[in-house]
Parts: C-alpha cells; sequence; structure tokens
C-alpha cells in the first residue's frame, strides 16, 4: 500500500468522486440553481491550483514526516506500548480529533476564517465543495498535519488511512444526494452524512457554527456543537454567505484575492474584477 500511496490515493478520489456526481445526478436533495458548469469550473480550478500551490512550498508530505518520525523514533505514539493496530485506530481517531478542533478554529479566529470562507462561499452544496478550499488555508493545513504527524508518532498507514477516508467522507457528505431518513438517522452515528453536513453550509450563522465534524460525527455532540437539522429545512434553507452574492461576485480570482481584502473592499473590488470575468467568459 506504502509504494503505491500516490495511485492509491487518486483511485480512491476519482472513484468516489464519479460515485458521489452520479448520486447527484440520479437523486438530488435539493434542486441545482446554479449552473453545474459554472461552480465545478471554479470549483475544480481550485483543486489544480492547490496541488501545484503545495507541491512548490511544502517540501514534504504527512506520509514521509510520519516515516522520518517512525524512523527516528520521534512522537508520543512511538513510546507508548500498544498493539500496532490499536496504535492505528488511536491515530486515525486523534487525526479526526484535530480536523475538528482546526475546523472549530477557524470559524472563531478572524484572519483564518478570511481563509475559510472561501468553502462557504459557495451558494449550491455538492461533491465539488467538499475540494473548494482557498489555496493558503490547504497550506496550513497541511502544515498543522504534518506537525500533528511528528508530534504524536503517528503511523504512516494510519496517516495513508485516515487521507483517505477525510477526502472520501468530505465529498460525500458534500454530496447533493436524498438519503432515506431511516438510513441517514443510522448512518449519523458512525459518519458525517449529507444531512448532517449541510446544516453547517446554512446562511444563519448559528447553524454555519454547527456540525464541524468532516469524517466522524462523535466531536460536534461531545462538545456541544451538533445540530440535527436546518430550522428551514434542508429544501428551504438557504447556502452560502449574503454578502457574497449574486454567483457571479465569486469567480475564480475573486476567490483567491476574498481573504486579503478589506471588508469595506470586498463586494466592490471583486464585483467588478468578476464582472468582466464573466464578460470574458460570455
Amino acid at each position: 500500500m506504502l509504494e503505491h500511496e500516490i495511485a492509491l490515493r487518486l483511485f480512491c478520489f476519482l472513484t468516489v468522486l464519479c460515485c458521489v456526481a452520479l448520486w447527484e445526478a440520479l437523486r438530488p436533495k435539493r434542486i441545482r440553481q446554479v449552473a453545474r458548469k459554472i461552480r465545478w469550473r471554479r470549483n475544480l480550478s481550485l483543486v489544480v491550483i492547490n496541488s501545484f500551490f503545495i507541491r512548490l512550498l511544502v517540501p514534504f508530505t504527512a506520509v514521509g514526516v510520519a516515516l522520518y518520525a517512525h524512523e527516528n523514533q520521534l512522537g508520543l505514539l512511538n513510546y507508548v506500548s500498544l498493539p500496532f493496530e490499536v496504535v492505528v485506530i488511536v491515530s486515525v481517531l486523534l487525526m479526526d480529533l484535530l480536523i475538528y478542533g482546526q475546523h472549530v478554529v477557524f470559524h472563531y479566529v478572524p484572519w483564518l476564517w478570511r481563509l475559510h470562507k472561501v468553502h462557504h462561499i459557495d451558494q449550491e452544496i455538492d461533491v465539488t465543495t467538499g475540494l473548494r478550499f482557498h489555496p493558503v488555508e490547504i497550506l496550513l493545513s497541511s502544515l498543522i498535519k504534518c506537525a500533528s504527524v511528528l508530534l504524536l508518532g503517528i503511523p504512516v498507514v494510519a496517516v495513508v488511512i485516515f487521507e483517505i477516508l477525510l477526502n472520501a467522507t468530505a465529498m460525500f457528505n458534500h454530496g447533493n444526494i436524498r438519503l432515506p431518513l431511516t438510513v441517514d438517522r443510522i448512518l449519523r452515528l458512525m459518519v458525517v452524512t449529507p444531512d448532517m453536513h449541510r446544516v453547517h453550509h446554512s446562511m444563519i450563522p448559528q447553524e454555519t457554527n454547527s456540525n464541524f465534524g468532516f469524517n466522524m460525527p462523535w466531536w460536534d455532540r461531545i462538545f456541544g456543537t451538533y445540530r440535527a437539522q436546518p430550522e428551514q429545512g434542508h429544501i428551504k434553507m438557504e447556502i452560502g454567505l449574503q454578502e457574497y452574492r449574486p454567483i457571479n461576485k465569486t469567480g475564480l480570482w475573486a476567490l483567491m484575492v476574498i481573504p486579503f481584502l478589506r471588508a469595506s473592499q470586498a463586494t466592490s473590488d471583486k464585483a467588478s474584477s468578476d464582472k468582466s470575468n464573466s464578460d470574458q467568459a460570455n
């Protein structure tokens, strides 16, 4: 598995992306209000930009850091006498808890929210929303993850398993897919479901600041950030951030610069830049 880690992760990524996209086409939860090609072009462009950005600026990966920690016996878990299988399970749980905590912090620290709101500006929620993040947020997340792998001594296998799980569940729980209520109630005991995470993308602030889990659903219940359903229901709820409507305000260039604009600048600057982008596209 480790010898073919990149190929394995790419295969899982493409498989889940295609399966959820097909599911959305066959059994959508909400009627699409914005053309898929507009949003997908922007969201998938961010994926490509982020991949190049990380490759250029970060000379190591979480897997590489895990190998280094193992070879040099660094990190807490390298000094704990537990069966390897238990260490792997504990490692995945700890990393998932870290992602939950990081997500909460990115909502409540103003300069981090400037970066993270690029994810929330999306006015629809589907499989590509789970991939839509600002490059600087991806950079910070990568550094935080690598630091935690080193300090905790996370095994390489656990890192690979966690990254595949996180990527897959992020696409799944952002999917615009319809699940029977009974199935959803059972699933959300074990994993974050689309109905559970959709609440997090509500335009209502109290709902935006709830259901922070990406992978495992337990942290929201433990720390009191769980909200079962949106106030207006899943069909009528408004998604996104009010100040970034309509959709022509948030072209690719605007998404890149929004975190660095003053609040007073944001609306006028991105509206004018995206108008020119829209005119060129037409």
